[in-house]
């Protein structure tokens, strides 16, 4: 779904309020955010044919190194409470960097650098993927585990990057993909999205067909109509929350699954307010302009199953 000029308006007038209101690109440093609107940025710089938008890239780039990076990997985030590091958000990372690599190739040597510090860290082979650890990866975060998705994060970042260059690091992640995929079942709004945007990048493989029919059918049973939004859990009707949403919705345009509920949820959350921080986070706007102008994101999409 390469999105309207109506929705390209809105992307580029909201960004415009973020930096007047210092939300973001001139806010507080957050990798999965940064992760976004990094590949936002490609979308435009290819959509308008402007390379000044590439050079904001750049600038997003040396922003995080300056604050989020460290001697391996990075910070979650700014604040004081996101510290150590997230595996899927170094994928997200991972996966923006390679977007940008392909209009400035240092980028890409720069993500395959990366990928190669951070799996040795992450991964135990056989076993699956650290989901949280230190800030300097010197061992799990206390309290987490390993990550139901990670896995499946980091084999479709890596081969995004470059497949070649990242084959030993792939095939461990397609080896733990292998032992998990038949039984894994998410029940989470973001976690769906996700699942169905990652399957579309691998749509001839046994796993991205099952669990994108599998995450659709889940994701039905979620949908509140009236209003329009997915729901946080199936348990969980009246809770919603408007990021995840726009994860969502970018999952259902790489299947190019519901665009009237693409376009109704995207209506909704125009003008919802939760009432909280989130209201004014980058990370509900960032989002909010991805699902409207998804693009980069799509870039290999196909969908994973038929849905009608």
């Amino acid at each position: 779904m390469a999105g309207s000029t109506g929705d390209l308006d809105f992307v580029l007038n909201k960004l415009k309020w973020m930096q007047d209101e210092r939300i973001w690109p001139n806010g507080l440093r957050y990798l999965w955010t940064d992760a976004f609107g990094l590949v936002l940025y490609v979308s435009l710089a290819r959509a308008l044919g402007d390379e000044s938008w590439l050079d904001r890239a750049e600038q997003i780039v040396a922003d995080v190194d300056r604050v989020l990076a460290r001697p391996r990997g990075y910070r979650i985030g700014e604040a004081p409470d996101r510290d150590g590091q997230y595996f899927h958000y170094l994928a997200m990372w991972l996966f923006a960097l390679g977007r940008l690599g392909e209009h400035r190739p240092a980028y890409r040597d720069k993500a395959v650098g990366l990928a190669r510090d951070v799996h040795t860290a992450f991964v135990l082979p056989g076993s699956g993927v650290v989901w949280k650890m230190l800030e300097d990866l010197s061992g799990p975060y206390p309290g987490y585990g390993l990550g139901a998705l990670d896995a499946f994060n980091g084999y479709v970042a890596y081969r995004s990057v470059d497949a070649k260059a990242l084959a030993p690091e792939i095939a461990e992640m397609s080896a733990l993909i292998e032992k998990t995929w038949r039984d894994l079942d998410i029940v989470q709004d973001l976690g769906l999205g996700m699942m169905l945007w990652l399957s579309a990048h691998a749509p001839d493989e046994p796993w991205a067909a099952l669990q994108a029919k599998r995450s659709l059918a889940v994701l039905d049973t979620m949908w509140i109509d009236p209003p329009g939004y997915f729901c946080r859990h199936p348990a969980q009707r009246e809770v919603r929350f408007a990021f995840t949403n726009y994860g969502v919705c970018l999952g259902l345009q790489a299947q190019d699954a519901w665009p009237d509920r693409v376009e109704r949820l995207n209506r909704y959350f125009d003008t919802y307010r939760s009432g909280d921080h989130y209201d004014h986070d980058a990370i509900t706007h960032v989002m909010a302009c991805t699902s409207r102008w998804p693009n980069a994101f799509l870039d290999g999409a196909v969908p994973s199953v038929g849905v009608t």
